[in-house]
């Protein structure tokens, strides 16, 4: 069973071992090792994209070894300049002390946090002089921070590389030999951070930990990595029906990509969900809905799942209005559509509240179900149910639906009025 576990590890949804031979042999001595991940808290969630590596961490885990958490508390005020095209904006110490806060709840989920360690990088690296800096420092140089993918682009497109960001990979190499790491987790953009830490545990005499790539996971708008930076994550923390939502929103081209690296599906299934993505036999539709409610199953429970499923059939099949609806108050009498998209955080723009109203994206829905006979629109027009500029609904005759197609109108600011943004985004008016 150990010699299947031990396979398990270095194949299951590996890309990249360094170096395979000398981690097998250390798993197979039965000597427990030191497992460092780590993670920059540059928001407040983990997301599935950190659940890969955390998976694989369990699998460690249950073979008894030591796993380190390190939360990149000191290491966030630089940011991580992997795969990035600029430099990070810089975060305050209130922004990392917010976003830490959940962090072991949120771990929890996937790994067994009474048996691991969990580190902060300015426990260390906070107390290093100017002279300390230097000492290790001293070990790299520019060609081979510039050797990596981090930097590479950025120089070759002439565009700006920060001093402070050539510091990032040498601190976290740090953050290896502080914790004595034998084997380090990453997704493959990580591995020029994590090869500096082998470089920097040799220099201290230390045997330089192994390393372990895994694929990363595509972000929800099916382009770039899943991150925090880029806005297209999705929290393994997030409210049951807000991840059921967003999995639903991701590309057919993503379902294979999402259920071989987020579901607890066996290789059996993994092959069944490819022959029916792939006979077209299917709706993409429908294989999206397996995959948000094993989704949702695995950090929310399955009743949970049902519930998420439920609820977005309601809203999206049945084109009903969310139970659970935010709520914003506004001190206005009316507001052109494009500020009252962005005052209530529909939108972070006007130029994006354009671009929803352009697409017929935005609109007014007016709540008729508590008004008395003598204050509800009096019914008219019988050829199209239309009145006050408002359609009604086929299903429902308690609440009116018009669609927004003019960027510059006025809105009337009235209670209980629901403001639709795109398809998931519902806000009412109190």
């Amino acid at each position: 069973m150990e010699d299947k576990k031990i396979k398990e590890i270095l194949e299951k949804g590996v890309e990249e071992i360094i170096e395979k031979d000398s981690l097998e042999k250390k798993l197979k001595s039965g000597k427990k090792l030191t497992i460092k991940f780590g993670a920059d808290p540059t928001a407040p969630d983990l997301h599935l994209g950190h659940s890969i590596c955390l998976k694989k961490i369990k699998e460690f885990q249950d073979l008894g070894h030591k796993v380190v958490f390190i939360i990149g508390d000191f290491t966030a005020k630089i940011g991580d300049p992997s795969g990035r095209t600029k430099a990070r904006p810089p975060l305050s110490e209130k922004e990392i002390k917010e976003n830490t806060k959940t962090y072991l709840t949120q771990v929890g989920k996937i790994l067994d946090t009474k048996k691991i360690g969990i580190k902060r990088n300015s426990e260390w690296l906070s107390k290093m002089s100017f002279a300390d800096i230097f000492k290790i420092s001293h070990f790299f140089t520019v060609n081979q921070l510039l050797e990596g993918n981090i930097f590479r682009k950025r120089w070759e497109e002439h565009k700006p590389i920060w001093i402070q960001e050539f510091f990032y990979p040498i601190l976290q190499a740090y953050d290896s030999v502080i914790i004595k790491s034998d084997v380090e987790i990453g997704g493959t953009d990580q591995l020029f951070n994590m090869l500096m830490g082998r470089l920097l545990q040799s220099y201290f005499k230390q045997a330089p930990q192994d390393i372990i790539t895994l694929k990363l996971l595509i972000g929800t708008e099916g382009k770039q990595k899943m991150s925090k930076s880029f806005g297209n994550y999705i929290g393994i923390a997030e409210k049951p029906k807000e991840q059921y939502g967003k999995i639903m929103s991701i590309p057919d081209s993503l379902i294979l990509h999402y259920f071989e690296l987020c579901a607890k599906f066996s290789p059996a299934q993994l092959r069944q969900v490819k022959k029916d993505f792939e006979s077209s036999q299917i709706n993409p539709r429908d294989l999206k809905a397996k995959l948000a409610k094993e989704i949702v199953a695995i950090y929310h429970g399955t009743d949970e799942a049902r519930e998420a499923e439920k609820e977005f059939n309601r809203v999206f099949k049945e084109r009903e209005i969310p139970k659970e609806l935010k709520t914003c108050e506004l001190q206005f009498k009316s507001l052109n559509i494009l500020d009252l998209l962005v005052k209530t955080n529909l939108t972070s723009s006007k130029a994006k509240a354009r671009r929803l109203v352009e697409q017929g994206a935005v609109k007014l829905i007016l709540d008729i179900s508590r008004q008395s006979p003598a204050t509800a629109p009096p019914r008219r027009d019988p050829a199209n149910h239309a009145y006050g500029g408002f359609r009604q609904r086929r299903k429902c005759g308690k609440k009116l639906k018009r669609t927004i197609k003019n960027w510059r109108e006025k809105i009337e600011i009235k209670k209980g009025t629901i403001i639709q943004a795109g398809k998931r985004k519902f806000v009412k008016l109190v």
